[in-house]
């Protein structure tokens, strides 16, 4: 039998271990009952360590421009830590592949160090939705946990290894896969120890020892005493296979990411950096200095603020977060992404009511914002007080188009009436129909201007109408402008395909303009019309008449313009015409080419 057997106990100790926990759990009033039955066991039970773990290959690619290009559309500001985090993050994937590929383990690399990272900045700057961002992006499993929530080993808390076990879940109990994931604590300045405790602080300097391990490379086993869902697991897959064994998530490839507000850490910088003079030459300190003094942050300015110099060190990658302006927060609410607004938006949408937002309105809201100083997680409660009386009372009037001006804002109960006045229906109506156009406006030209971060990865070129459709579509159904771009690209695909399924059946390439697919892509989007049906007419329209241009002149490549489907019968008049010119062997265009 395997050694790793040696510890892990038979199916009778396991229940007996669930039925402990379920006692002190609930004082003896639940029970286990379990008619165990013993499997007949396997011949080869000293099987691997992982064994059954499915398999999984990474397949990662992504350059750090088209990450940060992913960020942009999204993060307002922070241009350094979308940098340094969107770097570190593809660097780390990136090399694990490339090992990979040659046969070798990333994580058995002699002295090898992870791009574990620290981000410091104040609340409400976007640490948390940068990095869920990203891992939305790359698409490995992601797991985020508060670092107040965590004790060292042994005490009564949670444990820093649970996060590894729930990133197991995340990738749905596929072990090899969690091993790629990325783990995120948030508040990690919280565990700085304190310099007025005397004695072990388990729940500050006990957990950055916890950490070590993990942050660098060990073996966390799935299965634990104090949780009952692993050992009820273990027990089924003890029926299943007969065997048992000790499951183990390597953490070697986890990236850890890790941060905090880190309240008071400028004055630490501050003191050391600054150089004190006296008299009249005395420089002043000014709190709005902060952003820069925290980029002068070293090692031993985190270890006097409480960190253990062998945490510190498993953090190699350091970037600080600017705090947010009140044009900030305006720049936030315009930006098409933004949740914010696109939640707001779906809000009013569940009663079957379009908002659409002045200027004017969202700089009140900003300025709302800043007051409370939570950086742009202000604007969420900000937008809940400016509009939450007319979530209300619209559904009740049956109002199915709201333009949210400034008078919303500074006198919500006489726009509301004024709203509802019959005879001011006609006014409102305009009102919104400006807004709309404005918003359209805007929205075309931030897409035009965005294009090339927008479709990063896409060849789609730009065409004025992609870029107003792709706004259109962000009004209309209230998305992010990424999504609404992944719409319009696989559209083109779709009419891409058109070309070369003529070819494979007709053996001729017809190659089609921009505005040719444009037109195509109209057809599909809004005529309903499916690839199919647009593949039968074109191959009604031109198959004939371009076979009998092959026929007589060998030609089989026939550019396709928007002009070409409009009017096929009188283009294929023209390109006859043109390409059998002089001959003697003149021909017509069979009856059945005609529209």
């Amino acid at each position: 039998m395997s050694p790793y057997n040696e510890n892990i106990p038979d199916p009778k100790e396991l229940e007996k271990e669930i039925g402990n926990f379920l006692n002190q759990k609930f004082g003896g009033n639940v029970k286990i009952v379990s008619p165990f039955s013993m499997p007949e066991r396997e011949k080869n039970e000293d099987k691997s360590v992982r064994a059954e773990k499915a398999s999984f290959n990474l397949d990662f690619n992504m350059k750090p421009e088209e990450l940060v290009a992913y960020l942009d559309q999204f993060i307002i500001r922070q241009e350094r830590a979308k940098a340094v985090l969107a770097t570190k993050i593809c660097t780390h994937f990136n090399r694990i592949r490339h090992l990979e590929q040659e046969g070798r383990k990333a994580s058995g690399i002699v002295g090898g160090i992870k791009n574990n990272v620290l981000m410091i900045g104040p609340t409400g700057v976007g640490k948390t939705y940068m990095v869920k961002l990203i891992a939305d992006k790359i698409g490995v499993p992601f797991v985020k946990g508060d670092a107040t929530k965590f004790t060292e080993a042994g005490y009564v808390g949670g444990n820093v290894d649970d996060l590894i076990r729930d990133l197991v879940r995340e990738a749905d109990d596929n072990i090899e896969r969690a091993e790629y994931g990325i783990v995120y604590i948030d508040e990690v300045d919280k565990i700085a120890s304190a310099s007025n405790v005397m004695g072990a602080d388990i729940s500050r300097t006990g957990v950055q020892r916890a950490l070590l391990k993990p942050m660098e490379e060990t073996d966390v086993e799935l299965k634990v005493p104090h949780d009952p869902v692993s050992m009820l697991k273990e027990m089924e897959r003890y029926q299943k296979t007969g065997a048992l064994e000790k499951q183990v998530v390597n953490t070697g490839n986890i990236l850890f990411i890790m941060s905090g507000a880190f309240n008071g850490l400028s004055e630490i910088v501050e003191k050391r950096s600054r150089k004190k003079s006296i008299g009249f030459s005395a420089e002043l300190h000014d709190p709005n200095e902060t952003d820069a003094v925290l980029k002068e942050l070293r090692t031993e300015d985190l270890v006097e603020y409480g960190f253990e110099s062998e945490f510190v060190g498993r953090l190699p990658v350091r970037t600080t977060l600017e705090s947010l302006s009140e044009d900030d927060l305006f720049e936030i609410l315009k930006n098409p992404n933004n949740p914010v607004i696109l939640s707001k938006k779906l809000d009013f949408s569940a009663y079957g009511i379009s908002i659409r937002f002045s200027d004017e309105i969202l700089r009140e809201i900003a300025r709302r914002a800043f007051l409370e100083n939570t950086g742009a997680r202000g604007l969420v409660s900000a937008v809940e007080d400016v509009l939450l009386s007319f979530e209300t009372r619209l559904p009740s009037l049956g109002i199915k188009e709201f333009p949210a001006t400034i008078e919303a804002a500074q006198q919500p109960d006489e726009t509301l009436a004024s709203m509802a006045d019959p005879s001011m229906k006609e006014a409102w109506k305009k009102r919104f129909e400006r807004l709309e156009a404005e918003e359209t406006a805007y929205l075309s030209s931030y897409i035009e201007s965005h294009w090339t971060q927008l479709t990063i990865g896409h060849l789609l070129p730009l065409t004025p109408w992609r870029a107003g459709f792709a706004a259109t579509l962000c009004i209309g159904k209230g998305i992010a402008t990424g999504i609404a771009i992944e719409t319009l690209h696989s559209h083109y695909e779709e009419v891409k395909k058109l070309e070369v399924n003529f070819f494979s059946k007709f053996g001729m390439h017809v190659l089609f303009d921009e505005d040719a697919v444009d037109f195509l892509m109209d057809q599909i989007l809004t005529a309903d019309a499916t690839g199919e049906e647009i593949f039968t007419k074109i191959a009604g329209d031109f198959e004939l008449g371009l076979a009998l241009i092959r026929e007589k002149t060998g030609k089989t490549h026939f550019f396709i313009t928007r002009e070409a489907l409009l009017a096929p019968e009188r283009f294929l008049d023209d390109l006859i015409k043109e390409e059998l010119i002089g001959k003697d062997d003149a021909i017509r265009l069979p009856d059945n080419t005609k529209t």
